[in-house]
């Protein structure tokens, strides 16, 4: 069985800015953070197609700390997407961005092949957390 995780977001910035923020290796390591320390993860993430690339964090006794990835598509400022790999789990996460004018963008999150119901619990509550602190980088 797979499962997909589907969430949107509305940030009050421009579609640029908001592109850089997900595709930026210093701006994501801002915002994407080690959930129970809050250290950033920091990355090697270019938004170049088949590009390989890593986040990382401390490992603990239940994980790694690696997640690794690879570019599948850019299509700049709209969409990008990547494999999201950690453990014996391996996801595709797409962003779509929509300029809904006055300075406001929808962001929206798909990420699919999650094994199991507390994986996709887990992506929900990581992303959840991650992208409200990517609204506070927008600030």
């Amino acid at each position: 069985m797979s499962l997909t995780l589907n969430l949107e977001y509305q940030y009050k910035t421009s579609i640029e800015r908001l592109w850089s923020a997900i595709t930026n290796s210093t701006k994501l390591s801002k915002w994407i953070a080690n959930i129970h320390t809050g250290e950033p993860m920091e990355n090697d993430f270019k938004p170049a197609v088949g590009h390989q690339f890593q986040f990382r964090t401390q490992p603990n006794e239940w994980w790694d700390g690696i997640i690794s990835g690879e570019v599948l598509i850019v299509e700049e400022p709209k969409r990008v997407s990547y494999t999201w790999s950690s453990g014996a789990e391996k996801h595709t996460v797409t962003w779509t961005l929509q300029d809904l004018g006055n300075r406001e963008v929808n962001l929206h999150l798909e990420q699919t092949g999650l094994s199991n119901p507390q994986a996709l619990g887990g992506a929900k509550f990581g992303w959840s957390k991650w992208c409200g602190e990517l609204e506070k980088m927008l600030v």
